[in-house]
């Protein structure tokens, strides 16, 4: 018998047997369906995209040391140039301790919008092979490396603060201060701002429910992707962006200087003696270095070499030249020479208004906020802390705090696509998200006074704790001589 007679009406009646199977029971007819979705691959780690992380999380750190501490030391007197030095490395080490003890559990695992959880805990189940997303769907980096991307970020956060109350507190104060700030201040805000489910989560609860039958099966994939979106931190909930940190990092910071500048009181003599910069050159070395590693800072928070962080380094680029020179020509104007300083000073200005925007804004809307930034902040630096006078001997408010709100608020209106922003993506459409005015700009205000109430409130007590238990000031005598000699035994230079 030949096989057209024999095997071929075989298969074609074991076939109408399998199709009236499947039309009596539709749940075996979706099997096939549910088989391939479980069969879809997992995320895999792209060795580029780990790579540039890799390079974006030393970029971080080359911020913080060496750059913001020789900015920061240049500008104070030589007498307590090592003491500003101490500040910012220790904060880099004891975070990092802190960080992977518990700062990363508590940070970016479920838990609540408020603070996540103990799951990771001593770096428990972070292997080389474990994974974290990234911002597009299927595409993974190791998850050891995004631990250190945001380590740097929790490093460099507190030791921002240390300019405002520069040359004088004591030591053994901001020993106490760092590690209780950044545990009950910095790791919720982070957790409120960044946490999510990530996009593969989202991705795969929406194309459950785009698949699911009608009744039961649609109201338990409904369901569970509502479970999936509210696993995110408050801020995030609320439909806030901040790319890089502009709420996490630099309003954050800059409104605990304030208050600790306050707290902590003016350094004797502040108003009536001369207090220069003792090196404007190693300030200057400083803030290049800042600007450098700053491209790890904000195209590094794409978390992939793609376009985006293309795109976030050019608006670093252009938003920073447009606030330095803005800041420079409106002291020209005012004061009448365009110093060094005020071109340093709105540089970094123009870096912390970029950085929540760094992968939203067009280039030419980063342009345009760097030029607002730069005027924004020499006001604040120079005309709004005369009339108040408070003693930010370093002004971390008047360019972090106040350059974070302009750029915070800004990203709000620069992510439009319809001025030249990307738009912010539906994971559950896989597609841009209609931009509604009012909507985000309500989201995003509501992201900047959640972040003033729960760091200035905080960081308002925890000053007072640690003033009523050892004190936060050296006495004066010790004041005068210099933190170098009596915190820490050193002189920079001896001559």
């Amino acid at each position: 018998m030949t096989f057209k007679k024999l095997i071929l009406p075989g298969l074609l009646a074991l076939g109408a047997f399998s199709v009236g199977v499947m039309i009596a029971d539709p749940a075996l007819a979706q099997a096939p369906a549910a088989a391939a979705a479980a069969a879809v691959a997992e995320p895999t780690v792209n060795k580029g995209d780990n790579a540039w992380m890799l390079v974006s999380t030393v970029l971080v750190l080359l911020m913080t040391i060496p750059g913001l501490a020789l900015f920061y030391g240049g500008l104070v007197r030589a007498k307590n140039f090592l003491s500003v030095l101490s500040h910012v490395f220790y904060c880099v080490c004891i975070v990092t301790i802190i960080w992977v003890i518990y700062g990363y559990s508590v940070t970016f695992t479920g838990g609540s919008e408020y603070i996540g959880g103990l799951s990771k805990m001593f770096m428990s189940g972070i292997t080389p092979d474990s994974k974290a997303a990234t911002f597009s769907v299927g595409a993974n980096i190791s998850e050891l490396v995004y631990l250190a991307f945001q380590m740097t970020f929790a490093a460099i956060t507190p030791a921002l603060i240390v300019g405002a109350f520069a040359e004088r507190m004591k030591f053994s104060a901001v020993a106490v201060f760092i590690p209780l700030w950044v545990t009950l201040i910095y790791f919720p805000i982070a957790h409120m701002v960044w946490y999510w489910a990530g996009p593969d989560a989202i991705d795969a609860a929406a194309k459950a429910l785009a698949a699911a039958a009608a009744g039961d099966a649609k109201t338990k994939a409904q369901a569970a992707l509502d479970a999936v979106m509210a696993d995110a931190g408050k801020v995030f909930i609320w439909g806030a962006i901040d790319f890089a940190g502009g709420t996490v990092v630099h309003i954050n910071a800059g409104i605990a200087g304030l208050v600790g500048a306050i707290m902590v009181g003016k350094r004797i003599g502040f108003g009536k003696d001369l207090m220069p910069p003792h090196s404007l050159p190693m300030t200057m070395i400083g803030a290049s270095l800042l600007w450098v590693g700053w491209f790890g800072f904000n195209a590094g928070s794409n978390l992939e070499a793609t376009g985006t962080a293309a795109l976030a380094m050019v608006n670093s680029f252009v938003a920073t030249a447009a606030a330095a020179l803005s800041w420079m020509f409106l002291e020209w104007l005012l004061k009448g020479k365009p110093s060094l300083l005020g071109a340093l000073s709105g540089c970094v200005a123009g870096l912390v208004a970029v950085t929540p925007a760094a992968g939203y804004s067009g280039v030419m809307g980063a342009l345009a906020l760097g030029l607002v930034v730069g005027a924004v902040c020499l006001f604040f630096c120079s005309t709004v802390k005369t009339a108040l006078g408070y003693d930010d001997a370093l002004d971390v408010f008047g360019i972090h705090c106040m350059g974070g709100i302009v750029g915070a608020i800004g990203t709000g209106i620069l992510v439009n696509p319809a001025l030249g922003g990307t738009g912010i993506m539906d994971y559950t459409t896989s597609k841009i998200a209609d931009y509604d005015f009012a909507v985000q700009m309500i989201a995003q205000g509501k992201a900047v006074l959640m972040t003033l109430a729960w760091s200035g409130i905080g960081s308002l007590i925890l000053f007072w704790v640690i003033d009523l238990v050892i004190g936060l000031r050296p006495s004066p005598e010790r004041e005068n001589e210099g933190l170098d000699l009596t915190d820490h035994g050193e002189r920079a230079y001896h001559s």
